[in-house]
């Protein structure tokens, strides 16, 4: 470690994570209790198999299991999702090239405004985090996929090809995700349906380089997510989740050909806390870069996520402010999650 590094030291750019330091910066060390154990225990998920999600014998069992997983984790694998591993595999490995190019291509959408709909960066607010996460992203907008694809990056030649046919599939994936998850609450299939074909698609590609002392440092503090639920696609492991009865973080296996179901925010909000969304962050190796593609779903802009008026009555008050994504957006541009803020206790009553 060398004395005298701050955060500013390290900008979009030239960051630590970008050069591929041989060491771990001072501001970029977390707090012993914060960090993570190299070897963790591994949790035990529940994989939910969606093959029969349209054959009306086994739909309730699969919308059962759904509802059982976001109820308990917050958090579920799935397989038999319908996105061909050959769009998977594409996705990933446009990923990787993105990352693998020139600094001055990455630089070209480089922003700290959260509000941009396309943007390349670092940690989580480059340069004005307390403590920077090693971690490298390009976050862009996916639906509808006409109006932002040609803000995309052009470079690598078929990052918008590989990248747009995921973002579909995996949107399409996340419509029949919200039927079954709005049944499993009793409130109906279609209870979000025109919501949801008008809402917001956010592509966050995150790459999370080798780490010289991966004990010392994250790619990501504790949080979670801000959508009704997040899909994603991982090319190793290296997702935690915490346990809410003991609060101890354990590591998700990776499942070949499996997506993983991250409950937001928002779906908590939905549900009136019957639905937990799953704290989590990520972890770093020494051996190789990690990629994740997490897909997050949420209603439009401006449209207010509030509490299904058929899960409150006396003996459950309503208990949770409505809010849109645009609130969120404004949070995260005035708050340091790193500092523990999180979005959904400003939404408790």
């Amino acid at each position: 470690m060398e004395d005298g590094d701050t955060s500013s030291s390290f900008p979009i750019g030239n960051s630590a994570q970008e050069k591929g330091l041989s060491y771990v910066p001072d501001c970029y060390v977390v707090p012993p209790s914060q960090r993570s154990n190299l070897t963790p225990e591994t949790t035990n998920v529940p994989v939910v198999d969606l093959a029969g999600l349209h054959d009306p014998g086994e739909r309730s069992h699969i919308i059962k299991d759904i509802g059982s997983a976001s109820r308990g984790l917050g958090f579920f694998q799935i397989i038999n999702h319908g996105v061909c591993q050959s769009v998977l595999d594409g996705a990933l490995s446009s990923a990787f090239d993105f990352f693998n190019l020139p600094m001055e291509k990455k630089l070209e959408f480089m922003s700290n405004d959260v509000h941009k709909p396309v943007r390349y960066g670092t940690s989580l607010k480059d340069g004005i985090d307390k403590v920077q996460f090693w971690r490298i992203f390009l976050k862009h907008y996916a639906h509808p996929l006409k109006d932002w694809v040609e803000l995309w990056p052009k470079s690598p030649a078929n990052y918008r090809e590989n990248m747009g046919k995921y973002a579909t599939d995996v949107r399409n994936l996340a419509l029949k995700l919200t039927a079954a998850i709005t049944e499993s609450l009793g409130i109906g299939p279609t209870y979000l349906n025109n919501k949801m074909e008008e809402g917001m698609q956010v592509m966050a590609i995150n790459c999370y380089p080798a780490c010289p002392k991966p004990e010392l440092a994250l790619g990501l503090p504790p949080h979670s997510d801000y959508s009704c639920f997040t899909i994603l696609l991982q090319s190793s492991q290296g997702l935690e989740i915490m346990d809410r009865n003991d609060g101890t973080w354990r590591a998700v296996l990776k499942l070949d050909s499996a997506l993983q179901v991250h409950v937001g925010d928002h779906l908590e909000v939905l549900s009136n806390g019957l639905y937990k969304s799953v704290v989590h962050r990520a972890a770093l190796n020494t051996e190789r870069t990690r990629i994740s593609i997490a897909s997050l779903h949420s209603l439009g802009m401006d449209e207010k996520m509030e509490t299904a008026k058929e899960l409150i009555d006396e003996q459950h008050p309503k208990n949770y402010k409505e809010s849109s994504f645009r609130d969120f957006l404004n949070f995260l541009s005035a708050n340091d999650i790193a500092e523990g803020k999180s979005f959904i206790q400003t939404l408790k009553i």
